[in-house]
């Protein structure tokens, strides 16, 4: 099965990997500024997510990404991934690391051996009660109460909450299915426990973070940019989980810059 997915430009290849509690939607302004800056662009929503259906069979996101690759004959990407989106990345990254020419990871989700904070576990807890009596819309607006930081405007937090009702809608559906009829859905694909090796990756590495995002994320990039040989962790003292749609703008300019090779953009700090 191969992704929905949008594409718009021509030139080096950029590959867009939205949060698990969205879809390819948040990067309507990312999108078409890559687009703009000489990129042929790809979004695409990960299975469950967006237009793409809960998978009929065993699967890795990684890997299908790097099949949505293949079967639009692009041999070598850039990788940008949002949160979760952020550590398939680095997953597809660590299979393949030739067919990755660089990534940009905005506050990607922690590495498989990381522990969850009290924090990270606390929500994980309120939004499982919820889910379990049924109530989509209170989970979707609690999403939208912990991931978004404090420059995220109305329509960044409508955007958000219909994203992720729609997923948590999609997902519900093929959970009960499952249990009903015994479909042949798979709810989880990613099946990584162990910390995959790193050392092959040689491309270059953006691993960005929030100051106020939850602080596990903020481990993680720190983290990745200690793992990597070629990685740099960047700061944003403004931006909470989900920087691209509290300052759209901010953020295509930081990719535009980073995929040219440009340097540090204003408005941040080194870690």
């Amino acid at each position: 099965m191969t992704l929905s997915y949008d594409e718009a430009g021509e030139g080096a290849p950029v590959l867009l990997l939205h949060s698990s509690v969205c879809d390819r939607r948040m990067w309507d302004a990312q999108f078409q500024a890559l687009a703009d800056a000489g990129h042929r662009v790809v979004r695409c929503d990960l299975r469950g997510h967006g237009a793409t259906p809960v998978a009929d069979r065993p699967y890795t996101d990684a890997g299908d990404v790097l099949g949505l690759m293949d079967a639009l004959g692009i041999e070598q990407a850039a990788l940008v991934g949002s949160s979760f989106g952020g550590r398939v990345a680095l997953l597809a990254a660590a299979d393949s690391p030739r067919r990755v020419t660089s990534l940009a990871l905005l506050c990607a989700a922690p590495l498989p051996d990381q522990e969850a904070s009290a924090e990270l576990a606390a929500f994980g807890t309120r939004e499982d009660a919820l889910l379990e009596t049924g109530d989509l819309a209170a989970a979707a607006a609690l999403n939208v109460a912990t991931w978004l930081g404090p420059d995220a405007d109305e329509a960044a937090g409508d955007a958000v909450y219909g994203m992720q009702l729609h997923a948590f809608e999609m997902q519900a559906a093929a959970e009960k299915a499952v249990s009903a009829e015994g479909a042949p859905h798979v709810l989880s694909g990613e099946g990584v426990t162990e910390l995959p090796d790193f050392s092959a990756i040689e491309s270059r590495c953006l691993a960005v973070s929030g100051a106020h995002d939850l602080p596990d994320f903020r481990r993680a990039a720190a983290r990745v940019a200690g793992l990597l040989p070629n990685a740099r962790h960047l700061e944003l003292p403004w931006a909470g989980h989900l920087p691209g749609m509290e300052r759209p703008a901010e953020i295509s300019a930081l990719l535009t810059g980073f995929l040219a090779g440009a340097g540090r953009p204003a408005g941040a700090s080194a870690a």
